[in-house]
């Protein structure tokens, strides 16, 4: 029998579990092949004992509909900086890829399929140079991999913040408040700038465009020219003011990330501090746009790149990522797919133009 290694690593994301009934269902119907998981990522293989799971029929049925990942995931597992604690309590960031490398390859296993955002596939770009046969399927809330056109799991964290946002709208315009809804977005404001033009947001902020938190004081000031009104107002994460930098603090133990957030926070006192005399509540969706149970588009997409990441493996197509280009399933190199993050361009980002057409600002 022929085997073929999972896993799941970085955030967890809507999607993931209907990948790997995709690629375990596609390997199935071939007879000779066999499909486990690694938990955690590679942190189930380089841990001493192994955790690494036969994935059969009866633990992947039914699957595609739940949130999360039946394989657990970490972003404190990257290979290539694990973080070691040291007796001071510190952590150290060491390269433990060749150390995994050589148990892979003592495992035996025919294939590996990492499914992951940006930094899960710069791990598979590390690995396949290093010799190990490795397909990536791209996972990421953030839209961010320039790579594909979609990446599962964004379209659900989307319904999310606008069902989220629509809520918003109604209490906002009952009290004649200003309403900040901070979503995710830590370099790219893709989630953000969809919920602006799905929910009729009057102010949406993003890391790619730092605003003037003066014109936004005066875009907030137009809405209240009669004494009443309200405005909505969607911000990414990510996103500073001209004169600022990015809202965030010490990441987690172990983490090689800072953490972001309270962004929506900061932007009040700003706006405050600026004369902005309207009230102003603030809303931190957070994780809530990680979970539940994946929309229609998402399952699809996840169902339908479980199973070409199983034809590449079948094909011997190894260094590759599953990508949706022009509404057809192919793949990319895994060179291409992390040279350059897909970020929302002014000069070509079509939903920019839209969101300003609709009079959406952005504070620039």
């Amino acid at each position: 029998m022929k085997r073929i290694l999972v896993l799941t690593g970085g955030g967890d994301c809507p999607g993931l579990n209907a990948v790997i009934r995709g690629i375990c269902k596609s390997a199935r119907r071939e007879k000779d092949w066999e499909v486990y998981g690694s938990i955690e990522a590679f942190n189930g293989v380089l841990n001493e004992p192994q955790e690494i799971i036969h994935l059969n029929s009866k633990r992947t049925a039914g699957i595609h509909i739940k949130g999360g990942t039946i394989l657990k995931t970490t972003n404190k597992g990257n290979p290539i900086k694990f973080p070691v604690q040291q007796p001071d309590g510190s952590f150290k960031f060491i390269d433990r890829s060749d150390e995994l490398v050589t148990k892979l390859k003592k495992l035996n296993f025919d294939a590996v399929i990492n499914i992951g955002g940006d930094g899960s596939q710069k791990i598979s770009k590390v690995l396949f140079e290093k010799g190990i046969p490795i397909i990536g399927v791209p996972k990421t809330i953030d839209n961010d991999l320039s790579a594909t056109d979609m990446t599962f799991g964004f379209q659900t964290a989307v319904q999310i913040a606008t069902d989220s946002f629509d809520k918003l709208v109604t209490t906002a315009e009952s009290h004649h408040r200003v309403m900040i809804m901070e979503v995710m977005g830590r370099d790219a404001g893709w989630i953000a700038l969809h919920t602006a033009i799905a929910g009729g947001a009057e102010i949406c902020l993003i890391p790619e465009i730092p605003y003037d938190v003066n014109k936004l004081v005066k875009r907030i000031d137009l809405r209240y020219k009669k004494g009443r009104g309200f405005v909505n107002i969607v911000i990414s994460e990510g996103a500073k003011a001209k004169e600022g930098t990015v809202t965030a603090s010490a990441g987690e133990r172990g983490s090689e990330h800072v953490r972001l957030g309270g962004v929506a926070y900061q932007l009040s006192k700003q706006l405050k501090d600026a004369g902005c005399k309207a009230e102003i509540r603030e809303t931190v969706l957070g994780h809530v746009q990680r979970g539940g149970t994946p929309s229609a588009f998402d399952r699809v997409l996840a169902s339908a790149f479980g199973v070409k990441a199983f034809e590449l493996v079948a094909e011997k197509d190894f260094g590759r990522m599953v990508a949706l280009r022009n509404n057809t399933i192919t793949s990319v190199t895994l060179e291409e797919a992390t040279k350059e993050p897909n970020f929302v361009k002014s000069e070509t980002t079509y939903l920019l133009k839209a969101a300003k057409g609709l009079g959406i600002s952005f504070g620039d």
